[in-house]
């Protein structure tokens, strides 16, 4: 049979045309998982993806060398044109520098795999649009990144790892870095466009994060290890619908948060092991004006089922927040620390007169914890770090605070275990404390200032027999 051109090239097309709508539907099929929560928490959508593997060995990769970021480039984009799939780093151990993602790609790590990240800045330009503790800037590479992505995922039980001998040297806070930190906050606060602050030049020296997943929807990240990290390990900026389990962070530096979802919606954590320098999980909604200007609260989260073994908070919340963050439910964790590497606060709310944004519907209950350096809760509306002196207050914003649910805790040690100091022009209001049990509370149990609609049931705090006999 014969046809025309004309007919022989509709039938091509068609062919090619059914062929990618068939790939395409392949790779957004998705899990829905339902998340129980005390407010209306939709399910959340992950991506699972086609059965197709693409190993970096194929791509040129081979064990021992240098550097097999190209091989891994290759492979993402063999992935990606095929409509999605795996990219497979072997067993054994590998050199890489940084890795962007394109959709529908899951980064899978076999078991037995280690994936070591260079720590040259060099490695890490061009800069990519980022953002540097709460302001947008063009910025190093974090390690891993993924910019407006769809259906992305990095799992499997293989570790991911930072080199740190340079970036050590980039932790302390160094003049040029706080003049650095100067300029961005200047430009953000006087609407600079993003794409003209540029922060990877010269010796500023603002750290990347190792994982950032920035304007993603669909994203899953499970069952790995990861080593070290230059600044935030896991930054989910600006994302939706994203699953976060089974991980085991163990990374000890400054700024060494475990997970910092910012203007993020829809989020589950469980069943994640965190041994940080810093928080376990802060969530944040942006600085300031920029954060204003993005106008894009974090909500919809729940965290469940994680332990603690060293760290600041389990959950901080702030202090960059001005676009807002409610409706976030933390419950069956545990600390895992000794009693002589003590964590700050079990929950941390923090904010300051130039944030702005809200803090609302929080709820937090089921937690166990060993020695506690500060508070069960604690919250302070007047948390500026170095930004007091280092830059002006350009705009007065006051962070409205309530809806703070905490029941159902244990701590062995702490120092006040209640401190709530809100802001005499707009108190905070509605804290209900129930069945709390302090077994040994150092300072004064309770230290309320500017606070509305306490409410404490089956609360039980002891204080040192010296300190009662002492009156204090």
């Amino acid at each position: 049979m014969q046809f025309s051109p004309s007919k022989l090239f509709l039938i091509i097309f068609t062919f090619v045309w059914s062929a990618t709508i068939s790939r395409a539907a392949e790779a957004v099929a998705h899990e829905a998982i339902s998340v129980q929560a005390p407010f209306a928490m939709p399910a959340i959508e992950i991506p699972v993806f086609p059965k197709r593997e693409f190993v970096v060995t194929d791509f040129g990769a081979v064990a021992g060398t240098n550097n097999i970021s190209d091989a891994i480039r290759k492979a993402i984009a063999a992935c990606h044109d095929a409509g999605g799939g795996r990219v497979v780093i072997p067993r054994g151990k590998w050199f890489t520098s940084k890795i962007h993602f394109q959709s529908n790609v899951n980064l899978h790590l076999a078991e037995g795999a280690v994936l070591l990240f260079s720590d040259d800045p060099q490695d890490y330009l061009p800069a990519v649009q980022s953002s540097y503790e709460g302001n947008e800037c063009f910025n190093y590479s974090p390690l891993i990144y993924a910019f407006g992505c769809t259906n992305v995922a990095i799992t499997g039980t293989g570790t991911l790892e930072a080199k740190l001998d340079v970036w050590t040297i980039w932790f302390p806070r160094s003049p040029s870095e706080l003049e650095a930190m100067k300029q961005l906050y200047t430009m953000a606060a006087t609407y600079v466009p993003v794409e003209k602050r540029q922060m990877a030049v010269g010796e500023n020296h603002l750290r990347p994060q190792f994982i950032q997943f920035n304007r993603c929807r669909n994203v899953l990240i499970e069952d790995i290890k990861i080593q070290n990290s230059p600044f935030w390990t896991i930054h989910l900026l600006l994302c939706a619908e994203v699953v976060v389990r089974r991980l085991d962070i163990s990374a000890h530096g400054h700024n060494n948060d475990g997970i910092d979802p910012e203007m993020t919606r829809n989020l589950l954590v469980e069943d994640c092991r965190f041994d940080q320098g810093d928080d376990a999980i802060a969530i944040k909604a942006g600085m300031d004006r920029d954060g204003r200007r993005l106008n894009t609260p974090s909500e919809n989260i729940v965290i469940r089922n994680c332990t603690m073994r060293r760290g600041h908070e389990l959950v901080a919340i702030g202090s960059e927040l001005s676009g807002g963050i409610r409706n976030v439910y933390v419950h069956d964790c545990k600390f895992l620390n000794e009693a002589d590497d003590k964590p700050q606060n079990i929950v941390f709310i923090k904010t300051n007169h130039r944030r702005g944004g809200f803090v609302e519907n929080i709820h937090v209950e089921n937690i166990t914890a060993r020695s506690v350096k500060y508070s069960v809760l604690g919250i302070d509306t007047d948390v500026l770090y170095q930004w007091r002196t280092l830059v002006p207050t350009y705009e007065e914003k006051l962070t409205p605070i309530h809806g703070v649910y905490v029941k159902n805790v244990q701590v062995e040690e702490t120092d006040i275990p209640f401190r709530i100091l809100g802001d005499a022009r707009l108190p905070i209001k509605d804290i209900f404390l129930e069945n709390i049990t302090v077994g040994n509370a150092h300072g004064q149990p309770r230290r309320y200032e500017h606070v509305e609609n306490i409410h404490e049931s089956g609360i039980r705090i002891v204080e040192p027999a010296s300190d009662k006999k002492e009156g204090k």
